[in-house]
């Protein structure tokens, strides 16, 4: 049979395609067949390949694909047709180009060499998903069904010459790993919210002959305390002569051998000049496993390393270790699935360290080989997960026979990677812990190179408020005693930077990690649409930037997106800083340092789905609060007046080094310029410690205006530093009205404004028929949560000069946190105003919300303000300071807004009911 002619049908037109289908060599002597380069595939979306044998022969509807690649990135599938709306469907996630979902056979004709005669042949598939079937010349070979390492079939032995391969990939759902009764599977080995359910063949792609004898499995276990290694290998197959393990250095010097039998089952154990391997020094070696003709029968990377469990402490190599992480949930928008070479990985490590981290959790999906070499070589620790997100886990008995599976391949695929520190049964796992745990224990008893827990948190109540017994670390959002994230604190807390989680963690005897911190939302980049040029296109940023431009308001976009944020970086900043601030926390996780594009267009991050910057903050900033050595000072408040005194304790996070006698200077400006400074000498502080500097404050007296102060906590002698503000406001601040007008009464305001006056209007909020005033901005997605009130932050101003007495930035700091939650934002869209403070809306709504504006009205000028400013005054410091810059501003030339509304139009904007006469009759303010 001749396979080299193919007749393909391609839309109703006979047509004839030529492809050369054989192997790129046919040398002689080779072990080993690539097996990248032209194929034909067949979509069979009926599932009638196999009784129609197309194993048989090629198909005459083949199509040719080049592999390693998938369908989508071919352009062969169904053609998927978005239209571009705001709705659910739309923003929920990224959106395929083509779409195919089902068996697609891929053929080809290969050429074996007589050097493979009488050897067993092995079909290797880096990755795949999620099921792989084999024949050859249509005589079925096997099958291999994984998420999580290569596919990998024995052919048996082939003779030499021509033959027909066939391979079917089955990408439909093999087990539940998820609750789909929403019709969404969201882990992220198998989703279409971040990676994409493709189909196709990636990474190495090959056959190989195997010796007569051969190594099936190498494992390597270090041994710190004596500078040894163990090996562990088990063999195939039979020979007479010895063979050779060497441990080579990243030199390519010989460090270690020893030469053994060559058995079935192997253990030897080597001693050498090692070093030790983490975040600071990434030392890899090299172990081969070499026959007598020198042929490299095995050879695996490891680093020496030793991860603990120590009370609650996690340790490294006997050293105290503090995990500054982030998520890695299969995002990769131009491909549709991870990278499979160094070069894609490198851009994800790379950046993360660039911004202060040394650690990655892979959320529900294990990363392939190269993510391990790349994290091995840069010093980064990993938790691995199983593709399991089950809320049902252990009902169904085959999905928890195949996901135990997976744990085990795991582990032999990738446990030699010193990187591979953590291992979770998956995330956010509910059912029968019974099994879980059994799992765990199997897997620690299996290998104790890695620390393993039940599940990156879990909502099912014992396991979600105190760990389980096997477990080696906890995750968690929270314990029996409280919080240990700032969701739950933020905004509903004063701001107050002498705060730390160490309550709530007192009876933990592991170490705690602290679960997906942040999810803070970012107003999305729309110059980011550009960047999709892959398989992926983003209809659901396409559809936010039509809904801006069709509403005017295109040109505020990145506007929005930098006020949000700036916000939700101070955000980041304290969540950071509380972790570490608490002696009993190992480490934290964020959600996310870049963007999740997926489950309702998460913006969460600094970094956008690129891992590129989204002009927030720069590395260089980030790390000087998320670092191996972070200076912090703990102080009550945000705000002061000036009849207090500013009193800071100095103290330091440091997992760098030892420090010797260490000095750390502190400075507080105003402005760019010193008010006070001063140095504190330190005794010795040691690697893996929370260690007090001391004390030092400031007298706030001289301060007679209200201003913002920068402080400053440096280590002299190196770049480590960090810096907060806080603000301070005069004691008494004297409201001189003069000719201004200030009332909560609709009633008083419209009369003033008639007779011409100016009027400061500021009704009661349970009369405004607005938006509910939050400090943190939207959870997560306003998408996949939409019934939060969900604004994200504010954009304000700065230079109008209403504020020149109230000190600003363009965005919501900390001394905005009572005025934001005593407000309510109006829909201003109905009418022409001018914000002074635009409430930025969530991108799934895109309202025009304002909570401050001036605009003429009747023959008055009037400043409306969401913000209470009539309520508790004496007890409210910055109320009461933006009142008094509101008044001065309005008695000054400068108040003269610049549009014009009627008194209808501008009551129905704010009134419960719109045709009321007047608000709350709650009284004129004094």
């Amino acid at each position: 049979m001749n396979y080299n002619y193919l007749r393909v049908k391609n839309c109703g037109v006979l047509v004839c395609l030529i492809l050369l289908l054989t192997n790129c060599t046919t040398t002689e002597d080779k072990k080993f067949i690539s097996l990248k380069g032209e194929w034909v595939v067949t979509l069979d979306k009926n599932d009638k390949g196999k009784n129609e044998q197309w194993f048989n022969t090629i198909q005459p509807n083949a199509q040719p694909i080049t592999l390693p690649s998938t369908l989508d990135e071919a352009g062969i599938g169904e053609k998927v047709i978005v239209e571009t709306k705001l709705d659910k469907d739309v923003l929920y996630q990224l959106s395929r180009k083509n779409k195919y979902i089902g068996a697609a056979w891929y053929q080809k004709e290969i050429q074996i060499p007589n050097s493979m005669s009488d050897k067993e042949i092995v079909l290797e598939m880096e990755r795949v998903i999620w099921k792989s079937e084999v024949w050859i010349d249509g005589e079925y070979k096997g099958t291999d069904n994984s998420l999580v390492s290569a596919h990998q079939i024995s052919l048996g032995k082939i003779t030499p010459g021509k033959h027909l391969i066939t391979i079917c990939i089955d990408n439909c759902q093999q087990y539940d790993l998820f609750d789909n009764s929403r019709g969404r599977t969201l882990t992220h080995s198998y989703t279409e919210t971040t990676q994409i359910m493709w189909n196709g063949i990636l990474g190495n792609f090959n056959l190989k002959a195997l010796p007569a004898y051969s190594i099936d499995d190498l494992q390597v276990y270090p041994n710190i305390e004596k500078g040894k290694v163990e090996i562990v290998a088990k063999a195939k197959g039979q020979s007479e002569n010895d063979i050779t393990i060497h441990i080579i250095d990243g030199l390519g010097k010989e460090v270690s051998s020893v030469q053994t039998k060559a058995e079935e089952n192997i253990e030897v154990e080597l001693s050498g000049d090692f070093a030790a391997w983490d975040e600071h020094h990434p030392v890899i070696y090299t172990a081969q496993v070499k026959n007598t003709t020198g042929d490299i029968l095995a050879q695996t990377d490891f680093g020496l390393r030793k991860i603990q469990s120590v009370e609650n402490n996690m340790l490294l190599n006997g050293k105290r270790l503090f995990l500054r992480g982030t998520l890695e949930c299969c995002i990769f928008p131009l491909t549709g699935h991870p990278p499979l070479n160094k070069e894609g990985w490198l851009k994800v490590f790379q950046s993360a360290k660039s911004y202060g981290l040394n650690h990655i959790r892979f959320h529900s999906w294990c990363p392939p080989e190269d993510a391990f070499q790349v994290a091995d070589s840069l010093g980064f620790y990993l938790q691995v997960e199983m593709p399991n997100w089950s809320l049902k886990y252990g009902q169904e008995p085959e999905m928890v026979k195949w996901m135990e599976s997976e744990g085990e391949r795991m582990i032999r695929n990738y446990g030699n990677h010193p990187s591979f520190c953590m291992m979770a049964m998956g995330n956010e796992l509910e059912g029968d812990y019974e099994l879980l745990t059994g799992f765990v224990k199997r897997l620690q008893k299996e290998d104790p190179r890695h620390l393993y827990t039940t599940t990156a948190f879990t909502f099912q109540k014992p396991h979600s408020e105190e760990p389980d017994e096997v477990d080696e670390y906890w995750i968690t959002q929270w314990t029996k005693d409280g919080w240990v994230r700032g969701q739950g604190v933020f905004d509903d807390y004063a701001p107050s930077f002498d705060k730390d989680y160490r309550a709530s963690i007192e009876f933990l005897d592991i170490p705690l990690i602290t679960h997906e911190i942040g999810q803070y939302s970012v107003y999305p980049n729309l110059k980011e649409i550009e960047k999709y040029t892959g398989v992926l296109t983003p209809k659901n940023f396409e559809a936010i930037k039509a809904d801006l431009e069709k509403k005017g308001r295109l040109d505020k976009a990145d506007d929005y997106l930098k006020a949000s944020g700036q916000l939700a970086k101070i955000l980041y900043k304290e969540e950071v800083e509380r972790a570490l601030k608490t002696p009993g926390i190992s480490g934290f996780q964020l959600l996310d340092l870049h963007d999740f594009p997926g489950q309702g267009t998460a913006l969460v991050g600094m970094l956008d789905a690129f891992w590129d910057s989204k002009g927030i903050v720069t590395g260089d900033e980030f790390k000087t609060f998320c670092n191996d050595l972070v200076p912090l000072i703990k102080f009550e408040k945000a705000v002061y007046t000036n009849n207090e005194v500013f009193k800071a304790k100095a103290e330091v996070a440091n997992y760098w080094k030892n420090l010797d006698a260490p000095t750390f200077n502190w400075s507080i400006t105003q402005k760019g310029s010193v008010l006070k400074s001063g140095s504190l000498k330190s005794k010795i502080i040691k690697q893996g410690s929370y260690a007090e500097v001391g004390v030092f404050e400031f007298e706030l007296k001289d301060i007679h205006e209200p201003q913002k102060l920068d402080i400053t906590l440096s280590l002299q002698g190196t770049d480590y530093k960090n810096s907060w503000s806080v603000w301070v406001y005069p004691q008494v601040q004297e409201v001189d009205k003069k000719d201004v007008v200030v009332t909560s009464r609709w009633n008083v305001a419209e009369s003033a404004l008639n007779e011409g006056r100016k009027v400061l209007f500021t009704p009661d909020l349970k009369e405004i028929n607005g938006i509910e005033g939050k400090f943190v901005p939207v959870f997560w997605s306003p998408v996949h949560f939409p019934n939060q009130p969900g604004s994200m932050g504010l954009l304000i101003k700065d230079q109008h000069s209403l504020f020149n007495e109230f000190p600003t930035e363009y965005h919501t700091n900390w001394q905005w946190w009572d005025l934001c939650k005593q407000s309510k934002s109006l829909e201003v869209d109905r009418i022409v105003v001018d914000p002074v403070i635009t409430v930025v809306d969530n991108f799934f709504k895109n309202r025009d919300l304002s909570n401050l504006f001036e605009v003429n009205v009747g023959k008055g000028k009037l400043v409306f303000s969401g913000i209470d400013l009539h309520s508790n005054m004496d007890s409210r410091i910055t109320a009461k300071a933006l009142l008094n810059s509101i008044v001065d501003y309005m008695n000054t030339p400068e108040f003269a807004p610049k549009q014009t509304v009627t008194f209808k139009s501008l009551s129905d904007l704010f009134q419960r009911d719109p045709d009321a006469k007047e608000a709350a009759k709650i009284g004129l303010y004094e």
